[in-house]
């Protein structure tokens, strides 16, 4: 990676006024991504990522703050960023009565070098098993998507800012849009994606920020935020689970979330196995499972009133 980010934001903030007060979208947010590196950035609906990418190509300005892109201010030098990024928002409206094929002329037309841009579009598309010759309001919601990620593409960007890229694909197209990222970023290229999809960000991801109501919660390496303390175990047993054993787990320091069923037994466990493993000792034991958690237990338990105990 480079040393000089690709994006840096430094106290970004931005506040919507009204009768009630102020609604704060973002606030202070400070981040470098950095470049080669495909960047996951995680929160539900309403934790400000939209405003975020919003921010950075200057569609909205801040409240205060302040944001660069390859060193650029995105504010006094906007016209040039955008040359250099390739951008898919959240809500795609283009002309409904033209082409997909039309789009992509127009647009390559604009950018310059129109030839080589929808040569590169069409291999896109053909990627994607995209038909160019449809009307864009034939298109159904994930042929809507393909077509603006040829579009965000076809320009061989050295950014690419997607706002929830992979909402209307289907699992197929979702492993080809996770391969193409990856062949993206082999190129020393970066990628900035917002997304709630967490398979997506766990399977393609280098970094995730986990941002909640406006406030950054976390930055980490997808190796570092799947390693945490806790661990999902399962016990097979030969009988029907002893009622008495779920209270005598329980008691056990790092024991939580015991569920049991017939002869199958799950609890959580955080730290060593040595206590469970005696109490269990006596009962006979046809199998036993641990389960890392998914990235997902991991997102939400950052938004639990526990968090800190699980990172």
């Amino acid at each position: 990676m480079g040393t000089t980010p690709i994006i840096q934001t430094t106290a970004l903030s931005k506040h919507y006024g009204s009768s009630s007060g102020d609604t704060l979208a973002l606030n202070n947010l400070s981040l470098n991504i950095e470049q080669g590196e495909i960047f996951g950035y995680l929160g539900p609906n309403g934790a400000g990522k939209t405003t975020t990418i919003r921010l950075l190509l200057d569609l909205i300005r801040p409240t205060h703050g302040t944001a660069t892109i390859f060193g650029l201010d995105t504010r006094t030098d906007s016209v040039e960023i955008h040359k250099k990024v390739g951008f898919l928002p959240g809500e795609l409206n283009l002309w409904k009565g033209r082409t997909g094929a039309q789009i992509v002329h127009y647009l390559a037309t604009v950018r310059g070098d129109a030839d080589k841009i929808k040569r590169h579009a069409n291999e896109l598309a053909d990627q994607l098993k995209l038909d160019l010759t449809k009307k864009f309001r034939d298109y159904s919601s994930g042929n809507k998507r393909k077509l603006g990620l040829v579009l965000a593409m076809m320009h061989q960007p050295d950014l690419l800012i997607l706002d929830e890229p992979t909402s209307g694909l289907d699992p197929l197209m979702q492993q080809t849009f996770n391969e193409m990222m990856r062949n993206y970023r082999d190129t020393g290229k970066t990628v900035f994606l917002s997304s709630h999809v967490l398979s997506e960000v766990q399977s393609i991801c280098d970094r995730v920020g986990i941002l909640r109501d406006g406030d950054l919660k976390a930055v980490e390496t997808i190796e570092k935020l799947t390693h945490v303390e806790f661990r999902w175990v399962e016990v097979k047993f030969k009988d029907m689970v002893n009622p008495t054993l779920s209270t005598q787990l329980s008691r056990l320091d790092g024991v939580n979330h015991i569920e049991h069923d017939n002869n199958t037994l799950r609890l959580q466990l955080r730290g060593d196995f040595d206590p469970l493993l005696r109490t269990i000792s006596g009962e006979y034991i046809k199998d036993l499972r641990v389960h890392d958690p998914t990235l997902e237990e991991i997102f939400l338990a950052f938004y639990s009133d526990d968090s800190e105990n699980v990172q």
